[in-house]
């Protein structure tokens, strides 16, 4: 399972495998929320890095996640392992990505292997045919893996770096995220004001109706070292 750093985001969680883990760290971020109204949408896409250093490391994250009103946290995920072959049939350098969401146990969709350069657009929206959140991940514009959770309504939306164990340890590259779009049920123009952000910087977070569209075109999430 993955589990949730204390930001702004009351539920924002990280990967967690189906084994305990004795150490849990988290990185920078940029994270929003709680919101006054709820997120029914959200969008961004993750351009990969290099896999942390030294490589080999189990097990690194990286990940927008969507904390809910009911206790789930919706978290598309990029996870660097030791034996990545094993996990997705990536091969050493790469990355498994797969659309997950946290719900006591870890639910998650294929898990596929996934190139640094490549772009991992993450898509979450609700909907309301089936009050779920159908979730996406894509990579370079080709779908890859989803997922439909019964999961309430996203409080807040906010970017992890999360390590495992002897990833702990690792350094992991600078990153980006491009073209982040949240649409709220309503409007909320107190969003923007939530907004906390660690070793990472970002482009205006704006709005253009009001407060129910909020917009970034970049998050620069900062190289970090991890000494845990």
């Amino acid at each position: 399972m993955y589990s949730l750093p204390p930001l702004t985001l009351a539920v924002l969680a990280l990967l967690r495998s189906t084994t305990a883990q004795s150490i849990i760290g988290f990185g920078p971020y940029f994270s929003l929320g709680p919101t006054q109204s709820w997120i029914r949408e959200a969008n961004t896409t993750l351009v990969l890095p290099e896999i942390p250093t030294p490589e080999l490391l189990d097990r690194l994250a990286l990940w927008p996640g969507m904390g809910t009103s009911g206790g789930d946290l919706i978290q598309a995920l990029a996870v660097s392992f030791a034996d990545p072959d094993a996990n997705c049939g990536a091969t050493e350098g790469q990355w498994c990505t797969w659309a997950s969401t946290l719900q006591g146990t870890q639910l998650g969709g294929d898990q596929v292997p996934a190139s640094p350069g490549d772009g991992l657009t993450m898509h979450y929206v609700y909907n309301d045919s089936t009050g779920e959140y159908d979730q996406t991940v894509s990579i370079n514009g080709q779908v890859v893996s989803s997922l439909s959770t019964i999961s309430g309504q996203a409080q807040g939306w906010g970017t992890a770096v999360e390590c495992q164990d002897d990833a702990c340890q690792s350094t992991v590259p600078a990153h980006q995220y491009l073209s982040t779009t949240l649409i709220l049920d309503s409007a909320d123009q107190s969003f923007g004001d939530t907004l906390a952000i660690n070793e990472a910087d970002s482009s205006d977070f704006t709005t253009s109706d009001n407060g129910q569209t909020w917009t970034v075109s970049t998050i620069n999430i900062h190289s970090h070292t991890f000494a845990l």
